[in-house]
């Protein structure tokens, strides 16, 4: 049997057949630092393992799902560029985590899920939003590259077309706008969230399981193609985003609280 209690980064805790991952920083908007994104990496790879789960749900605690990275220590990252190249295996390894899991994972977004919070809810299987949720991946904004798996799963959901609308502006889609374009597979009010998650949930685990697993494996072989080439190269040119000057002046005037003044440099 698996010790979930190792994971004091989360709240993870199996619930019957059911693995319960919980992001439980909601004093930090649920961010994924890299302490959490290690975490989160290793238990979809031990969840793939363990022969007790037959299904996982993700969700955030209080009123954000996830709100991404950290941009105070993104500061850090700009000062030593080896600390962000020092994630970036992490950052590949929690995509292919969840690709490669054969579990079936549902993502409970019980709020605004942005930058790597909304690629981690999107890349799972079943996707359950709160309809006045809110989703974006606002690396450009920031003057970043979107590079951590945003311009993998956004254009495999909704297309070339619309993935550039919102991936090239950071542009924010409701929850409700999010279902009606496929990005997502429901979109409920905030008192039908946990019923609907619940539903899904006891639907797959009680499934049958190697029929299941099998399914979703052979439907992500596409997306694990392009994942091993098209993260190599959207990492490094993030590597090379967080050394900009626009991306200097993102974290400065998000530090002194104003809006940022881009140059193209």
């Amino acid at each position: 049997m698996v010790d979930y209690s190792r994971f004091d980064e989360l709240d993870v805790r199996l619930d019957g057949k059911i693995l319960r991952v919980t992001l439980n920083k909601p004093d930090r908007r649920n961010i994924i630092d890299d302490a959490v994104n290690r975490q989160l990496g290793d238990v979809f790879t031990e969840a793939a393992m363990d022969r007790d789960v037959a299904t996982v749900v993700l969700t955030g605690e209080g009123k954000v799902f996830c709100a991404g990275g950290d941009m105070v220590k993104m500061q850090k990252k700009i000062d030593d560029p080896s600390l962000f190249y020092a994630g970036v295996h992490n950052s590949r390894r929690l995509v292919f985590s969840v690709l490669d899991c054969p579990k079936p994972i549902i993502a409970c977004v019980n709020g605004d899920a942005i930058g790597l919070g909304a690629t981690l809810a999107l890349l799972c299987d079943i996707v359950i939003v709160n309809e006045d949720a809110r989703l974006a991946d606002p690396h450009t904004k920031v003057g970043l590259v979107c590079g951590d798996g945003g311009a993998l799963i956004w254009p495999a959901l909704i297309g070339y077309a619309r993935a550039k609308r919102y991936l090239l502006s950071g542009d924010l889609i409701t929850g409700k706008d999010a279902e009606a374009i496929g990005l997502v597979t429901f979109a409920v009010s905030k008192d039908e969230l946990s019923a609907l998650t619940e539903e899904w949930a006891q639907k797959l685990a009680n499934g049958a399981l190697q029929s299941i697993a099998g399914t979703k494996i052979t439907m992500n072989v596409p997306l694990r193609q392009a994942a091993q080439s098209l993260l190599d190269v959207g990492m490094a040119y993030e590597g090379l985003s967080n050394i900009t000057r626009d991306h200097q002046e993102a974290v400065t005037a998000f530090i002194e609280k104003r809006k940022p003044e881009f140059t193209g440099e």
